[in-house]
């Protein structure tokens, strides 16, 4: 017999009761952004599947126990998994532990870690960001070389860090050989890599080889894994590659406010997410929606975009009254507010349907 004062007795719906009420049109799709998209089904199902009883906290449970081996499936024996909340705390305690106090990370001028965290690796992470400017986003050996200089200077913070996006801010994607070729010059000159991986799936996708190809076997050392922007509630992961390298994850993830106390439900997402393929046919049909956008906006007089659509994201340029106008009809940002470049971005939930009624908008506002 169900009890009507429980919580989790379902109502007629067959649904748990609540008091909450959904205050939004599920029928409404944007653009602006990965982050806009809810939770995969899969993976709610997954938190369905770890809630009930008690487990350790911090940590100790089951579910991140057994994170350790899916983690190590896909990058190595050696390989540990340290989940935090999200993209900004995994690069900040990443970065912290492969750095003095008198450190430096060499980037990309275009990087999240430098334009869209509110400067938290510097006064977070109490090192200093040394970046370099790049046309597509992409570091190479002779640009890390701008800034890897002054070894032994006392009077310059010293490069002990480079630190790479893939997929990057731009949207490009670097090759296993190019971030190879950057490891190799990283580590003949003392200094340790880390990938941001926010969007790491759809690097993989795109290049169509496994994830380790381009960071355990490349020779990467430190990662930030990826798992808000493909499907996940919340969580990302720091993954320690070279142990030798990196030290005291433990205490600066609780230092850096990144150490969750109901941990089991962050790992039993990533458990869903990368115990099959769901990282993949997510990130996949997200990049199949960006080329299928693409596609149909390039005949579109007036439009032009601008960059290579290797991953979920196309780079555009139209007048900007248009702009103006079609975000009142569907969300999306401005890249470059001076010259007016937009940025629109698919998810795994972006449908066929979603992307031509998009682009038909943008016809109409286009004609219009």
């Amino acid at each position: 017999m169900t009890d009507p004062t429980d919580p989790d007795t379902p109502d007629v719906t067959g649904q748990p009761a609540t008091d909450a009420v959904r205050r939004h049109d599920p029928q409404v799709r944007g653009f602006a952004s990965d982050n806009y998209a809810g939770v995969h089904p899969e993976v709610l199902a997954a938190l369905a599947l770890a809630n009930g009883g008690h487990q350790v906290a911090y940590g100790e449970d089951v579910y991140t126990a057994h994170l350790q081996d899916v983690f190590r499936a896909h990058f190595g024996p050696t390989a540990e998994a340290f989940p935090v909340f999200n993209g900004t705390g995994a690069n900040v305690t990443a970065l912290q532990a492969v750095t003095e106090r008198w450190g430096a990370v060499i980037t990309a001028e275009s990087a999240h870690i430098n334009v869209d965290e509110c400067g938290a690796p510097e006064r977070v992470g109490g090192l200093k960001l040394l970046t370099v400017p790049t046309e597509d986003g992409k570091l190479t050996p002779e640009l890390i070389d701008r800034q890897a200089y002054g070894f032994d200077d006392e009077h310059r913070a010293q490069p002990q860090v480079v630190s790479l996006t893939q997929t990057t801010e731009l949207g490009t994607c670097y090759a296993p050989g190019e971030i190879r070729a950057i490891c190799d010059h990283a580590h003949q000159l003392g200094m340790t890599v880390h990938m941001d991986g926010s969007r790491i799936a759809n690097a993989a996708a795109t290049l169509g080889v496994p994830l380790a190809a381009f960071t355990t076997d490349a020779g990467v050392d430190l990662l930030s894994f990826g798992g808000t922007k493909n499907g996940l509630l919340l969580g990302e992961c720091v993954v320690v590659l070279s142990p030798e390298r990196v030290r005291s994850i433990r205490y600066l993830r609780k230092m850096s406010m990144q150490l969750a106390s109901k941990m089991r439900f962050v790992s039993v997402q990533f458990e869903a997410l990368l115990s099959g393929d769901l990282w993949l046919r997510s990130a996949a049909h997200a990049n199949a929606m960006a080329r299928r956008l693409e596609q149909a906006v390039r005949d579109v007089d007036g439009v032009t975009v601008l960059r290579p659509v290797q991953s979920n994201a196309v780079f555009a340029m139209l007048p900007r009254e248009v702009s103006e106008r079609l975000q009142k009809r569907y969300r999306f940002y401005f890249w470059d507010e001076a010259t007016g470049e937009v940025r629109w971005m698919c998810a795994f939930d972006t449908t066929e349907a979603d992307v031509d009624g998009f682009a038909a908008a943008i016809a109409e506002e286009m004609a219009g």
